[in-house]
């Protein structure tokens, strides 16, 4: 079985996993619209239309056939909704890709619509507005209070989130996150509405935490992996220690009881003394999924597994407590021309 990860970015580590998963029986394959170091790492690279190019599915559609490739992987969230929609016309050519239905895709992606799930779900999340001039008006009459929280509504990474700490802050720092919305990436979601394209959400003072929430192929689920985050570097986890917690893998079984995701699903949470709150949800492999890796789990090898229709292993499904990990370079296994 041959595979592709699409959006590869940086996420070299996967690519390792995959061929790990693998065992000699497949190659991985990585595109990106860019050069990038998993692109270097896979066993073959593919330079890829933009995105939101007319010809990006059909350009994947080819290469998967021209490579036999059963499977496709997306990373990155700006490729999951474009993704989500042509999975049938994949499918028809026998290609699987491992992505989410297109509305779960949309919960997640957007996070005015992952604050209504969430509440509509009864799963604890902080306040968040959408209307400036309302929160500006709660402000006045100090029900709402600060430090605030801004953030793109179609946002991932660092990008365009800013701590508001007084009034005149909240009014510089929303324009100046609407401006870097346009000058990124962000900027192709954000379309859909410009107008309302930032949240303001409450800031939760706590201990952070990842949580990597596991559902099968046909969305049944399989297991939450807990991690405590000890340091993070551009909106991604840098370093965190797995922990055993009762409380959080509840909160990982409700999401996929009520979400209904396929593969991984990667969450962000707060631990208020006792009670959590979500943060964020991307339906996809989130980049504190290492952590889980190395205290010995294997999703892709999981996924593999499933993509066969054969029963993985359930020790793959296991992760030992208390094991501490950090992200550092290492070199890259390159031999193509």
């Amino acid at each position: 079985m041959n595979i592709l990860l699409t959006s590869a970015g940086r996420r070299s580590y996967l690519v390792e996993y995959f061929r790990r998963a693998l065992i000699g029986k497949g190659l991985v394959h990585a595109g990106n619209s860019t050069m990038s170091t998993a692109l270097l790492a896979a066993d073959m690279r593919i330079i890829t239309p933009l995105i939101y190019d007319k010809d990006y599915i059909r350009f994947l559609i080819d290469y998967c056939k021209k490579y036999n490739i059963s499977a496709i992987i997306p990373l990155f969230d700006v490729d999951l909704p474009i993704l989500a929609k042509a999975k049938q016309m994949f499918r028809k050519q026998e290609i699987e890709v491992v992505i989410s239905r297109y509305e779960v895709v949309k919960i997640c992606n957007d996070k005015w619509r992952t604050y209504n799930f969430l509440r509509k779900n009864q799963i604890p999340t902080p306040k968040t507005y959408i209307n400036f001039d309302y929160v500006q008006k709660k402000i006045d009459k100090k029900i709402i209070n600060f430090p605030l929280i801004i953030k793109p509504r179609w946002g991932m990474g660092s990008i365009g989130i800013y701590k508001v700490e007084n009034t005149n802050e909240l009014e510089v720092l929303y324009n100046k996150s609407v401006n870097d919305i346009k000058k990124s990436y962000l900027k192709f979601e954000s379309k859909e509405n410009m107008e309302k394209c930032i949240i303001i959400q409450e800031y939760l003072e706590g201990i952070e935490y990842g949580l990597d929430v596991v559902n099968d192929l046909e969305e049944k689920y399989t297991t939450t992996f807990v991690k405590r985050k000890l340091a993070m570097r551009s909106g991604e986890t840098d370093a965190a220690i797995t922990e055993y917690n009762p409380t959080l893998e509840k909160i990982g079984f409700t999401l996929s009881s009520n979400l209904c995701h396929i593969g991984v699903l990667d969450v962000d949470c707060v631990l208020c003394g006792q009670k959590p709150y979500v943060l964020e949800m991307n339906a996809r492999f989130g980049g504190h999924y290492p952590f889980s890796h190395l205290a010995g789990a294997n999703i892709p090898e999981a996924i593999i597994k499933w993509l066969n229709h054969e029963v993985p292993n359930q020790n793959v499904f296991k992760i030992d407590d208390g094991v501490i990990g950090i992200k550092n370079i290492v070199p890259i296994r390159y031999d193509q021309p």
